[in-house]
């Protein structure tokens, strides 16, 4: 039978800052959203002052002035770099890993099952504490839904130091028994109301449940569902690192844009950010959009549009999208609108190795953009992201997110590194 393990950074934002900050060690702490917007990260010392999971800034000011709560706005660089170090610190103990998101994996366990799961969990759990100063929690099961279950349980029950193996038949039991069908992964809110309206109320009401009853109420996604929690595994461990099959980048500006000039610099910055993407991961483009829209939740004039565009030949190059990025934007913008937000987005990917020229295109022109782009992003790589960028991109770019709160990219930037005196 299937062991999975899935390893969850403990309140990741907050304890990627925390790592820098030492003297933050049992204080509240928050991490705000892009314009510092709402809180999206809250150590246990904020949850414990009420601060709610998504709240406005504005709203909780006061808690936070009266707390001293160390609030920081989102520092995407820093998360990403974080992330991919305990990645690669997990990777050391499983010969297979599903990257689930910034903060989560699930290991397969298969064959170590004459082993002490526990005692091993911690292992990886100090390992990656003393590797990357991020603490995680440990969740162990015979399938992907059980083994969520056990990490949400590892989290909240302080005696269990972060770990549960859900494999142990009693624990089993237990576990579901005071498991809501609402924490239950792969349970949206409706659903958890339907099951509740049919009297059941936790994970073991719901895994002794009828499986047609399940089915004609949650179709097959919860028929699925029932079936992991008697330890079926229908969730595979995926593995496949060939990369996104689209890749997006956009933000929301900090103040309302109406000039061409700004929205081009902040496609442009877009633009960049997704051929860095492609990029890393080995792929080339068949397909650019740009959108633009304003804020909808404003009582003013409203405009959304996008234009896409079908490239002659998949490509990857920056100056390439760029060219085509900035014809987009032309076509679409219009005068008179205060615009919110815009974005870029390629799609129709394939790998690097498969692309394919026009009859039009020049081996040797494209050769030369390779090179060029492998110098930038080998310079940019040592010295700091955006030590080289295009000059569309701007340099003061004021339409940027609102981030008076940030700290210093410690990891990825050489000037912005954690001095110690």
């Amino acid at each position: 039978m299937s062991v999975f393990a899935l390893v969850d950074c403990n309140s990741f934002f907050c304890s990627c800052e925390k790592v820098f900050r030492p003297d933050l060690k049992n204080k509240p702490v928050i991490v705000l959203s892009n314009n510092d917007g709402c809180a999206v990260a809250r150590t246990n010392e904020a949850k414990a002052l009420g601060i709610k999971m998504g709240v406005p800034y504005f709203k909780i000011k006061h808690i936070v002035k009266a707390h001293k709560v160390t609030t920081f706005s989102s520092n995407f660089a820093l998360y990403a770099d974080m992330s991919q170090r305990v990645m690669q610190t997990l990777r050391e103990f499983s010969p297979q890993m599903e990257v689930y998101s910034i903060d989560e994996a699930f290991l397969s366990f298969n064959g170590m099952e004459r082993m002490d799961l526990t005692k091993y969990s911690h292992e990886i759990k100090n390992t990656v504490y003393r590797y990357t100063g991020i603490p995680v929690s440990i969740g162990i099961a015979r399938t992907k839904v059980l083994a969520k279950m056990a990490n949400y349980l590892a989290k909240k029950h302080n005696n269990l130091n972060n770990v549960l193996d859900l494999t142990n038949p009693t624990l089993l039991e237990r576990a579901l028994k005071a498991t809501p069908v609402s924490e239950i992964w792969g349970v949206g809110q409706k659903s958890a109301s339907k099951l509740n309206s049919l009297n059941i109320n936790t994970a073991w009401e719901l895994k002794n449940s009828n499986p047609k009853v399940i089915k004609k109420h949650l179709h097959l996604p919860g028929e699925r569902v029932l079936r992991e929690l008697n330890e079926e595994s229908c969730i595979h461990l995926d593995c496949d690192e060939v990369g996104r099959k689209q890749i997006l980048s956009s933000r929301s500006f900090g103040r309302p844009v109406n000039a061409l000039d700004e929205l081009t610099q902040a496609v442009s910055m877009h633009t960049t950010r997704v051929c860095e993407k492609l990029r890393r991961q080995n792929s080339v483009a068949q397909k650019l959009t740009v959108f633009l829209q304003t804020n909808p939740h404003k009582n003013e004039p409203q405009y959304y549009n996008s234009k896409t565009v079908h490239l002659t030949s998949s490509a990857n190059s920056t100056n390439i999208l760029l060219k085509n990025a900035s014809q987009a934007l032309r076509s679409i913008y219009k005068k008179g609108y205060l615009f919110k937000k815009c974005g870029v987005y390629v799609s129709d990917l394939s790998p690097l190795k498969q692309q394919q020229l026009s009859l039009f295109d020049s081996p040797k022109q494209n050769e030369k953009q390779k090179n060029l782009m492998l110098a930038v992003d080998k310079i940019n790589a040592q010295n700091g992201r955006d030590t080289i960028k295009l000059a569309s991109c701007g340099l003061e770019q004021k339409w940027g997110m609102r981030s008076t709160m940030r700290s210093p990219a410690f990891t990825t930037k050489w000037h912005e590194l954690l001095n110690v005196t």
